[in-house]
């Protein structure tokens, strides 16, 4: 009898129903074993089922609808075959960048609409009918609202719709994307008319309702795969560690923790609950002679691509960032993630520090914890099923490190980089152009 691990070791992707294009396309890239989440969804959206795929960051989750809808629509190219919705401008591009490799031995033209670029350009791709469309639910619903159906009528005839990060994409409340998914659902076809997959790393009950609502006569339920997205949310190979830090000197100790010789050569992203925090916080440690860069929705676009290019080659040791980047980017050398803000919400914690450990190397996770930080601290050690340790470094003691060489050099760092944001400086410390002219007037 064959155990389940013996029918994973002798899986690959044929055994999945792949075509051999595709099969020898993703061995080109070095893909190829088919993950957990990719053995459960590729064969059922094959068979044309609507899916819903839970599984943790860095499983592979992209690959998984990604396949499926290159093979179908490569028996079948034509007009606007998929749309695929994300939450943020920088997953649009790694998923549009994803397809674009997997897709090489054939001609897909895939396009990207996402805010901080050009919307008449973008209005033109639209209209000359691509084949992929990878977009930002805002900027795809202002198309939808202002660019003519001259532009949108191709998505009126979509096979495929994609929410990857349902979860984010669903959620309600403050910021909520909803009315804009809404929006853009709205000129699709209808549900019956179309294949829907829905891929998130945290698998809530907005997503898990989907499963429940009425079916079109003839097709087939929703299948269902969670692969390790309760028990298992945190990669076994991840450290997960809390820094005891007094709110007053919370900058100090970041700066000291930085230095330390476990962490002063490690690749490491630096979460923060706000933009203006990011900011400051990116200031300060460039003042500090930090290799630092940032990833935050305050940057325009252009920025955010650039800096993201530069900490993906090394030329910035740090990124320090807000939840932005918290979602499926893949960044496979980080080997650290400071939670500098405790996340409010313990499925936050799971996407920040779901940027290390990933594909099986190992990683660490620091989480900085003041007093008024304990029961977010307790919610997350909850959900994960894992207590956090305390942060230990050999031969370091880092309060005294904080009170011998932190103290003065960070507050004098910290006091500069007020001053650079209050006088509109850039992250360089150059007057911003509209800042000049007005100093000018």
């Amino acid at each position: 009898m064959q155990t389940a691990n013996t029918v994973q070791e002798k899986s690959t992707f044929a055994d999945l129903g792949v075509s051999p294009w595709l099969v020898m396309s993703l061995a080109a890239m070095a893909i190829k074993r088919p993950t957990g989440i990719q053995k459960g969804c590729i064969p059922e959206i094959l068979k044309g089922r609507d899916c819903i795929g839970g599984s943790r960051t860095g499983s592979g989750k992209t690959v998984a609808f990604a396949v499926p809808i290159l093979q179908k629509w490569s028996e079948d190219p034509v007009g606007i075959f998929a749309v695929v919705l994300t939450p943020t401008r920088e997953l649009a591009l790694q998923i549009f960048e994803q397809f674009k490799a997997i897709s090489a031995p054939q001609s897909l033209k895939p396009i990207l609409v996402t805010g901080g670029a050009d919307m008449r350009a973008q209005a033109l791709e639209l209209s000359r009918r691509p084949h992929v469309v990878i977009a930002t639910p805002g900027r795809l619903a202002d198309h939808i609202n202002v660019s003519g159906e001259d532009t949108i009528c191709g998505l009126r005839r979509v096979r495929f719709v994609v929410l990857d990060e349902a979860d984010r994409l669903l959620e309600a409340g403050h910021g909520s994307m909803l009315p804009d998914v809404e929006t853009c659902l709205g000129v699709l076809p209808p549900a019956a008319e179309r294949q829907t997959c829905l891929f998130t790393a945290t698998v809530t009950d907005e997503v898990r309702a989907l499963k429940e609502m009425p079916r079109a006569k003839g097709k087939p339920p929703v299948f269902v795969c969670e692969v390790d997205t309760d028990v298992l949310a945190i990669p076994a190979t991840l450290k997960q560690m809390y820094l005891q830090v007094p709110l007053t000197h919370r900058e100090s100790f970041l700066h000291i923790l930085l230095l330390t010789p476990r962490n002063l050569e490690k690749s490491l992203i630096i979460f923060c609950n706000r933009t203006a925090t990011a900011t400051l916080l990116e200031r300060m440690l460039r003042i500090l002679e930090h290799r630092v860069t940032a990833l935050h929705s305050g940057l325009s676009q252009p920025l955010r691509t650039a800096n993201l290019a530069r900490f993906r080659a090394k030329a910035a040791r740090i990124l320090v960032a807000t939840d932005v980047a918290s979602r499926g980017l893949d960044i496979p050398e980080v080997d650290l993630v400071i939670n500098y803000d405790v996340p409010r919400d313990p499925d936050d914690y799971i996407h920040r520090v779901g940027r290390t450990a990933r594909a099986g190397r190992k990683g660490d996770a620091v989480t900085m914890v003041g007093q008024r930080d304990v029961e977010l601290l307790l919610a997350i050690e909850s959900r994960v099923g894992r207590k956090m340790e305390e942060y230990y470094e050999e031969g370091v003691n880092i309060e005294t490190r904080v009170l011998r060489d932190g103290l003065k050099v960070v507050a004098k760092a910290k006091r500069e980089a007020e001053l650079d944001i209050d006088e509109g400086r850039d992250a360089a410390g150059k007057r911003k152009l509209g800042m000049k002219k007005m100093a000018k007037s």
